[in-house]
């Protein structure tokens, strides 16, 4: 007789068989749902519950060795926590995931971490197979923000490409994006989008020339962009990645807030699904917070195999189990459903954002268009008085995420951005507009407020120029 049945026989002398029985029998089936996530590495179809969350939780953690009943730790790092309200928060994990200089090394001390960590990771690449509509060949949950993580990608790019300096970067104004390149010791080549009665698009042209100009072999890598602030579109990384295949240059694209729109991602799973053959794109980054809805702190990476590992082995120490442990229970408390439910929500949450400003004709206000955007609005503002007020008025009374572009000069460490905000040195750099977007998670109420707030904020300035 094996441990378990001196368990249940013991269980039995205290309350009747059948009673227990009933017990075990449910006690049985979460087991069995353990096992299948455990095998099968896959999202379940439908969330699970907290209780059976926290189960599996504590489970993994009680594999780790600073919370084993005998232990007895010499070492100078032995996952020590002081107060019992941040052990709490954690569920008892304290050493991390990987070891120094591997985000994917199993750590003997930390079993547990070491499971949840690769399960997270088989997970979330189902969950990227099931928006792209195409296999890929790895998923990796890096503990940093996106900004950081696409630094940490071009680091593992330069080093196998020590002669190379620059990177062809498609124009975003997001400051962290192109920070990236900068901690990464690397020289942008900042190309210009090129406006259009769409929005802003990628100037292809420009890269093949650049290409040229400075010669493949030293060029680091192509760096695109698929998600951003309207009036800016995803950039084209179907043509792209022709070019970084032909010239043989390796194809990072940042997917900040795009693994929340399967349009987004039948592009991103169309181009990988066409390597080698026509096309190239090596890694793909995307945040945490923005497509999972967890706490800042963590952003996925995905693509070919062999590029993430790379990535893997250039994160320098052990890494933060904070980013898997939030992900890992979201990603089970949702399900995949649950998920795919949240993301058609989001899309018609969009299309009711968007029509319902488009017929708001007050105040001079129109919709830039951007068909190519399927997350971001812009609205051009006319009414003067707004270039300084609206984006504080808006957030005073609540309206968070509302940004305003209104023709500002910017310098990041010597570069100089006309026009920042706008993506485009000409295009829109003269014009005052707000964005806003339908993100995963927002809701009909939220877009009605919003409207509301913005005609009583546009009044008001509109009031005061009367006077």
């Amino acid at each position: 007789m094996n441990e378990g049945d001196d368990i249940i026989k013991a269980l039995a002398s205290l309350v009747p068989a059948n009673h227990l029985n009933v017990s075990l029998d449910a006690s049985q089936t979460t087991k069995k749902t353990f096992r299948v996530l455990f095998e099968k590495k896959k999202l379940p179809e439908n969330g699970w519950s907290d209780v059976m969350i926290e189960q599996i939780v504590q489970f993994l953690s009680s594999l780790d060795s600073n919370n084993f009943p005998n232990k007895c730790g010499v070492g100078e790092r032995e996952a020590r926590i002081a107060c019992k309200l941040v052990a709490q928060r954690h569920f008892g994990f304290g050493h991390g995931i990987g070891r120094s200089g591997d985000l994917e090394e199993s750590q003997p001390k930390a079993v547990g971490s070491t499971i949840m960590s690769r399960l997270t990771n088989a997970l979330l690449r189902d969950l990227y197979n099931t928006m792209s509509s195409q296999r890929f060949d790895k998923v990796l949950l890096v503990p940093m923000a996106t900004g950081m993580t696409l630094a940490l990608c071009l680091s593992a790019i330069k080093r196998e490409r020590p002669n190379a300096s620059y990177v062809l970067w498609s124009r975003v104004d997001q400051k962290s994006c192109f920070k990236s390149m900068l901690v990464a010791n690397l020289i942008p080549v900042i190309i210009d989008t090129i406006p259009t009665e769409n929005g802003l698009l990628t100037n292809v042209p420009e890269f093949r020339q650049k290409i040229e100009e400075f010669g493949a072999e030293n060029i680091v890598a192509i760096f695109s962009t698929t998600s951003c602030f309207a009036p800016r579109n995803c950039d084209d990384i179907s043509a792209l990645s022709l070019l970084a295949h032909e010239n043989n240059i390796p194809h990072l694209v940042n997917n900040a807030y795009g693994l929340q729109s399967k349009r987004i991602m039948k592009k991103i799973g169309f181009v990988y699904g066409n390597n080698n053959n026509n096309s190239r794109l090596d890694l793909i980054v995307q945040s945490t917070d923005k497509n999972l809805m967890v706490p800042v702190g963590g952003a996925i990476v995905a693509g070919k195999e062999e590029w993430i590992e790379k990535v893997a082995k250039q994160y320098a120490g052990r890494a933060s189990s904070s980013q898997t442990l939030d992900v890992f229970m979201t990603l089970l408390s949702l399900g995949k459903n649950g998920y795919l439910d949240l993301v058609e929500s989001r899309k018609s949450i969009f299309q009711y954002m968007k029509e319902t400003l488009t017929s708001w004709d007050r105040y001079g206000i129109s919709v830039i268009a951007t068909k190519e955007n399927p997350i971001s609005i812009a609205l051009e503002l006319n009414l003067e008085g707004v270039r300084t007020n609206v984006g504080a008025m808006l957030f005073k009374r609540g309206v968070s995420g509302a940004r305003v572009v209104a023709n500002e000069i910017k310098s990041i460490d010597g570069y100089r951005f006309n026009g920042w905000g706008a993506h485009s040195s000409t295009a829109y750099a003269e014009k005052t507009y707000l964005t806003v977007a339908a993100g995963i998670g927002a809701e009909e109420r939220d877009v009605n407020i919003f409207i509301r707030k913005l005609e009583s904020v546009l009044e008001k300035i509109k009031s005061n120029e009367k006077v």
